[in-house]
């Protein structure tokens, strides 16, 4: 067992919690975000956030069939283009290191988000990928997780 690195650092667990405060303020669709959560945590391997995005998404009506294909995305025609640009998005920064930001996804990124929405993707993208990595490091607790979200 690793550390609750929540309790060892109260203060970096409240900048977290503010930084996903500021995320779910976004005027982005709630479906959209789940699945950027969901790819994100897929990419990264926390069973953690998987465990709890998922059964938040499910929680709000996003169907089984969208969650269970979201690994093949391209190949899957229930995505609209806004969502696939988006998923593209944040694969391309979560990969970072191995894919970068190229100029022709961040083209197709923004021609269906606008400027605001744009910087609310990419917070979210990099919120996701900053718990991804403390669930990881530090092991989180999986299978655990009960949402308290609905589909109202």
């Amino acid at each position: 067992m690793r550390i609750d690195w929540y309790k060892v650092s109260p203060s970096a667990y409240n900048a977290m919690l503010n930084l996903q405060r500021t995320v779910n303020k976004s005027k982005l669709d709630k479906y959209l975000l789940e699945l950027i959560k969901i790819r994100a945590s897929q990419l990264n391997g926390c069973a953690h956030c998987l465990d709890m995005h998922t059964k938040d998404a499910l929680a709000i009506g996003e169907s089984e069939q969208r969650i269970n294909l979201l690994t093949v995305w391209r190949e899957a025609p229930i995505y609209t283009p806004r969502e696939k640009a988006a998923i593209a998005w944040c694969e391309s920064l979560t990969l970072i290191s191995q894919i970068g930001a190229p100029d022709n996804l961040y083209e197709e990124v923004v021609s269906f988000f606008n400027p605001e929405e744009l910087v609310e993707l990419t917070l979210a993208i990099v919120a996701i990928n900053a718990w991804n990595r403390l669930g990881v490091g530090f092991k989180s607790d999986v299978g655990n997780y009960v949402s308290n979200r609905n589909s109202k």
